[in-house]
């Protein structure tokens, strides 16, 4: 323990000598670039296949590594593939892995979030990967008023895992750059980074109970929030009819909750989010005496309580604060089961934590940036994103392989530790010194991003925004054609089933016998189809019909927007007409389960026998349906079937038929219905 003190102390302090020596120029990028060809420790060359801003970079890079550009592309073009020195991408590539190399090492100084040069060379670096080659178009003066794009942001931001990780990248992006550009401006890019520095020291500084400590500290667990200590914002939990205030403290293993004293805090109750205990973590609806009016809390269950645990988070307006804590609930929660499901133990669980822990940082940090401004807190959280996007498992999945083949590269002694990957979540928590130092050897875990490629998780990412998009299209088709009304839904469902109506009423036709020689031809041509044996083939080619019809339909209106509805609006009605409407609506539903229960109650009891004369006539059905079913053939039977159906009201057996229904209802109606006894249970007695 004491060798590593002493080697990060020689660390820290060759980094204050030269990184800082190496950003504290105040040289604009042109006269960096004049004094590359004259620098006499050739250590600031000048690289002809970079353009001016990336042989900047390099330089930078090179001084930060200490070593010259001719060793640092020397190394390059040892170290990468044939595919990655290729004359077209070989400026981009060479300039990743300058960056990536310096930004492992810049990375390891606690604070560096802090240093403003940190945030302009990161920044500058993303404006040189938009322009890596000489042939790039000329590069723009640097100045606050630089703007970087999406693509740039995706490739240099998740090689620094506090800043964004490959799954939330392009959303973090999005909440971040102006709206109208689609670009990131520097002003907004340092004050995110500002305000990461200030949840990083907020999340080490936690004040926090001895109780929890001592609670805590056998798992080594970290605070990522604590709400509930001030008297305007309280927290409430409740468990069945009580009501407590208290402290929530949410760790990367659990969430606590003390409820307030007089004066202090009584004894945590933990709520374990790495166990698997079948839990449910949902939003929930509170108010007094048990009503459910205010969308303001949470909803905790599992095995380990008798009752589910209601968390209450009340606010004047809105309920952001409630998502807010929902969300990063359930990122722990999430990771937990993650690690579960893949066995991870060690470095690798904690690599995994590590990276649910950083995400919850950088939405702390967006809040505060945007507090007035609705931020979707899922869409910036790894492992909600993962639960919602299309192919969510297969992210994971994704991630879950590169953890740990990285770990077995770190074992077997591959490059992992070459400047080709980038740093780990792991060692970033361990460099801002939110978790204890750990060897070398376990900071050796590499990061999501490699120089010059896509990694497997970023490419089913990529697949996966792309689905996402297609699915927020069609969802905003979706949100687009909702009316408001049961009158009008109505409307509109009746001209959307307009075909099948119509369908309908003409096999009733056809059935009740209104024109004698269709109904004719029609029950001879199905009974012939069904004698002979024809019916998948019928199915078989209605199925083709409608696949051809699509493909000619796909066809010809390439292209052409789908054609609109016209739906035949009902008259307007008022805020009672309404209400009645509903009301009766509700009725018939009601009705319509009565009758429901009513046949299923008979049922009931024909099959215990207790209509006596009821059921001889069931059960002698029955046999005879059984014995046709077994000395007739299956087609035989179904041509019974239909044309009892279809033949039940023609003219020669109209007359038998009203006969013979009357007779069913009178039967139908002698049977008695099942008895039923409502229970209650004996809270619901008390309360009544």
């Amino acid at each position: 323990m004491a060798m590593m003190d002493k080697t990060r102390n020689l660390l820290e302090g060759f980094m204050e000598g030269s990184f800082k020596w190496a950003l504290s120029r105040r040289t604009s990028f042109d006269e960096e670039y004049e004094e590359m060809g004259r620098s006499p420790s050739g250590k600031r060359k000048w690289i002809p296949e970079l353009s001016q801003m990336a042989n900047v970079i390099v330089g930078r890079c090179s001084q930060i590594l200490d070593v010259s550009m001719d060793e640092l592309q020397g190394n390059f073009d040892s170290e990468a593939s044939d595919g990655l020195k290729k004359s077209s991408n070989y400026a981009r590539n060479f300039l990743e892995y300058c960056c990536f190399r310096a930004l492992a090492l810049m990375t390891q100084i606690i604070g560096h979030p802090a240093d403003p040069k940190f945030r302009r060379l990161t920044f500058d670096m993303m404006l040189a990967w938009e322009a890596p080659s000489a042939a790039s178009p000329p590069s723009p003066r640097v100045d606050k008023d630089n703007t970087v794009g999406l693509d740039a942001f995706l490739r240099i931001a998740p090689a620094i895992p506090i800043i964004a990780d490959v799954i939330t990248c392009s959303n973090i992006f999005d909440v971040l750059a102006n709206p109208n550009s689609g670009r990131l401006l520097f002003a907004v890019y340092e004050k995110y980074l500002v305000g990461l520095d200030r949840v990083i020291k907020k999340m080490k500084s936690q004040t926090e109970s001895s109780l929890i400590h001592a609670i805590r500290s056998e798992r080594g667990e970290k605070i990522i929030e604590v709400d509930g200590t001030l008297t305007s914002q309280p927290v409430l939990e409740h468990i069945g009819i009580s009501t407590w205030p208290g402290r929530l403290t949410l760790t990367d293993h659990a969430l606590y909750f003390e409820a307030l004293k007089v004066v202090t805090y009584d004894k945590a109750k933990i709520y374990d989010l790495s166990a698997d205990l079948k839990q449910i973590v949902k939003p929930e609806l509170t108010g007094p005496w048990g009503s459910r009016l205010f969308d303001k809390a949470v909803m905790y269950r599992s095995v380990s309580v008798l009752e589910p645990i209601i968390i209450e988070f009340p606010e004047l307006t809105g309920h952001s604060r409630r998502d807010y804590w929902l969300a990063i609930i359930r990122e722990i929660l999430y990771a937990h089961r993650f690690v579960r499901k893949i066995q991870m133990e060690g470095v690798d669980k904690e690599e995994t934590l590590s990276k649910a822990v950083l995400g919850i940082l950088r939405l702390q940090a967006i809040q505060e940036m945007f507090s007035a401004v609705p931020v979707r807190y899922e869409s910036l959280l790894m492992f909600n994103l993962a639960d919602q996007l299309p192919g969510g498992d297969l992210i994971l999945e994704a991630l879950a392989n590169m953890i740990i083949s990285k770990s077995l590269d770190q074992t077997n002694g591959s490059r992992s530790a070459s400047g080709m990957y980038s740093i780990s979540a792991l060692a970033i928590l361990s460099n801002l010194g939110v978790v204890s130092q750990v060897s070398s050897e376990e900071k050796l875990i590499v990061g999501d991003v490699v120089v010059g490629e896509m990694t497997d998780l970023q490419k089913v990412v990529m697949e996966s925004r792309l689905n996402y998009k297609m699915v927020e299209e069609a969802q905003a088709t979706v949100d687009g054609v909702k009316v408001d009304g049961i009158d009008t839904n109505l409307a509109v469902m009746k001209e959307l089933l307009y075909p099948v109506m119509e369908i309908g009423n003409k096999l009733t036709c056809f059935a009740k016998w209104e024109d004698p020689f269709k109904s004719l031809l029609f029950c001879s041509i199905f009974s012939y189809i069904i004698f002979r044996g024809w019916i998948g083939y019928v199915v078989v080619g209605l199925l083709l019909f409608m696949a051809v019809f699509m493909l000619v339909t796909r066809f010809y209106n390439q292209g052409r927007p789908i054609d609109e509805v016209k739906v035949q609006a009902p008259p307007p009605m008022n805020a009672m007409e309404q209400l009645l409407a509903v009301q009766n609506a509700i009725s018939q539903v009601e009705e319509l389960v009565q009758d429901g229960n009513i046949i299923l109650l008979k049922l009931r009891a024909l099959l215990l026998a207790i209509p006596l004369q009821a059921t001889d006539r069931v059960i002698l059905i029955l046999i005879l349906a059984a014995l046709s079913l077994v000395f007739l053939p299956v087609k035989l039977f179904v041509l019974m079937i239909f044309l009892e159906i279809f033949t039940r009201y023609s003219p020669s057996r109209r007359a038998s038929t009203e006969r013979w229904t009357r007779r069913f209802r009178e039967w139908w109606f002698s049977i008695p219905a099942a008895p039923v006894v409502l229970e209650r249970d004996k809270e619901d007695k008390k309360k009544r």
